[in-house]
């Protein structure tokens, strides 16, 4: 695998958010993956919402 991919794929925001759910659920100690959780959401959070934002813009334009 080509470096980006790698380390995209091993640092990919479905693992840690599954595991972050799935150790919240059965009421077991998350430790670090909840923070992981956390970050991958707001940043795909972010980076939608300035997608959004930019074709919004476009369409109200022309």
């Amino acid at each position: 695998m080509p470096g980006p991919v790698r380390v995209f794929a091993e640092h990919q925001p479905t693992t840690s958010i599954v595991n972050a759910l799935r150790g919240l659920l059965t009421q077991q100690p998350v430790g670090a993956e909840i923070w992981t959780a956390l970050g991958w959401c707001f940043g795909v959070l972010i980076l939608a919402y300035a997608f959004a934002t930019l074709i919004y813009r476009r369409k109200q334009r022309g």
